[in-house]
């Protein structure tokens, strides 16, 4: 793990890159190496149907010569030719397009010094004790009276870390850790099945929930799913549980990505600075939060990070931006830079949630009266370039501001922008996904049932 943990080589392989990007006549250059080391089981009606080991080094050069670039990558860092790399990367830019928008970040953006999140556990468990976390997961489902079968349970662990060297003076590298557990459990006999999950998933592992309330969650969930009945087709409110409302907020985080309105791809492209959402919604992007599952240091530009509102006062605020994109929209980047080793940077998310209102979910069920609590969205009929949405859902139908019977085979339609307009969350904000949201109810989808 000492080794692992060092990140000295690489960031001295990525300097001689950049080095020789140079000398082979690029105007500027940046590399990427990223490492990676991971484990994971499965377990399956008590037996070990799955344990591998994966580890990766892989290491990427992009280069500029006026304003054409190019990218190189290798994942044989220990034989990599690193004059050959430059050459090569060198000689494609410069039958490359000219791309107007294409450079390093501002030197005045940069990043001046590393904060420090608590990202790694530096503690990677053996091979058995990720058994032993599986195996307590499944057998605490499958003493959930009427659970029949185990859909399997997982137990995995890794750590991986990224460097970033450029030309103009930038070297910087963080590492992540990422522990998680998973069960799935399967209700009833024959046609009548139902089956559901949980899961949790933490940068330390002592911030994981115990695998046997995972694996009891998961049990009680497809319980509760049997025997669903249809529901007339109908208008009416939605509530959305937590797991299920994180969506919600993806797809305002994906309609918000600067690629997206560069390319006019996304239905909010003319509503920076329109109120879309109540005044009382705040949507908050934060890659500085201590052990944050998407937390990191500086984004893959090198540019310093901070916390950004994406909705302050139901108003749309910002965009996701890199450098690249913000040139293009006339604007600065906001530190989102995102990059694998064999492309450019893109925008895209970090720690995104909704902040939570004041009601309980309880009190919010018992206002809204009648309606329909969604626990799980299927296929993925949302079209972020018109903002149209319909999705296939279950969950449980509310009568008389209670939670009655479970629901399925049942569609919600509308239209992301009038969602917005009607959004009312709960007071039961949890940091668990990395894009998270607290109980979420909308006003007036289409439920298309019987």
């Amino acid at each position: 793990m000492s080794s692992l943990l060092d990140q000295s080589a690489l960031t001295g392989l990525a300097d001689r890159l950049v080095r020789a990007a140079r000398a082979a006549g690029a105007d500027d250059a940046d590399a990427v190496a990223v490492r990676s080391v991971s484990l994971g089981v499965e377990i399956r009606d008590g037996a070990l149907e799955e344990s591998e080991r994966s580890e990766s080094d892989d290491v990427g050069l992009r280069v500029f010569v006026g304003k054409k670039q190019a990218v190189v990558s290798t994942n044989d860092i220990a034989r990599a030719d690193v004059t050959s790399l430059a050459e090569r990367a060198v000689a494609m830019a410069r039958v490359a397009p000219d791309d107007a928008y294409a450079g390093l970040a501002d030197p005045a953006l940069i990043t001046r010094t590393i904060p420090e999140l608590d990202l790694v556990d530096p503690t990677m468990p053996e091979v058995s004790r990720l058994e032993a976390m599986a195996r307590e997961a499944e057998a605490a489902a499958l003493a959930v009276k009427g659970i029949t079968k185990s859909g399997g349970a997982s137990a995995s662990a890794g750590i991986g870390g990224m460097v970033l060297v450029t030309s103009r003076g930038f070297s910087g590298n963080y590492l992540t850790s990422r522990h998680s557990v998973s069960m799935t459990a399967i209700a009833g006999e024959g046609t009548g099945m139902e089956r559901d999950y949980d899961y949790t998933s933490a940068l330390h592992a002592s911030d994981l929930a115990k695998p046997a309330e995972i694996g009891r969650k998961a049990a009680e969930r497809a319980v509760k799913r049997l025997n669903p009945r249809k529901v007339a087709t109908r208008r009416a409110s939605v509530i959305f549980d937590p797991r299920a409302a994180t969506s919600i907020v993806n797809h305002v985080a994906s309609a918000a990505n600067g690629s997206s309105v560069a390319r006019k791809t996304s239905f909010l492209r003319d509503k920076l600075g329109e109120a879309l959402f109540p005044a009382n919604i705040r949507i908050v992007d934060d890659p500085l939060r201590k052990r944050g599952l998407r937390s990191h240091p500086f984004d893959a530009e090198g540019v310093a990070v901070k916390p950004m509102m994406l909705v302050e006062g139901g108003a749309l605020k910002s965009w996701f931006l890199d450098c690249a994109t913000a040139r293009e929209l006339g604007l600065v980047t906001t530190g989102h830079a995102k990059r694998g080793v064999s492309s450019p940077p893109s925008p895209g998310p970090s720690n995104v949630y909704l902040e939570p209102g004041t009601l309980s979910p309880e009190a919010l069920i018992r206002e809204t009266g009648t309606g329909l609590y969604v626990t799980d969205l299927i296929g993925m009929g949302v079209n972020l370039v018109t903002g149209d949405y319909s999705r296939g859902v279950a969950g449980f139908w509310i009568e008389n501001g209670e939670l009655t019977y479970p629901v399925s085979e049942v569609t919600i339609a509308g239209h992301l922008l009038d969602m917005f307009r009607t959004l009312t969350p709960a007071n039961d904000l949890v940091f668990r996904y990395g894009v998270d949201a607290p109980t979420l109810r909308v006003e007036g989808l289409t439920i298309a049932g019987q």
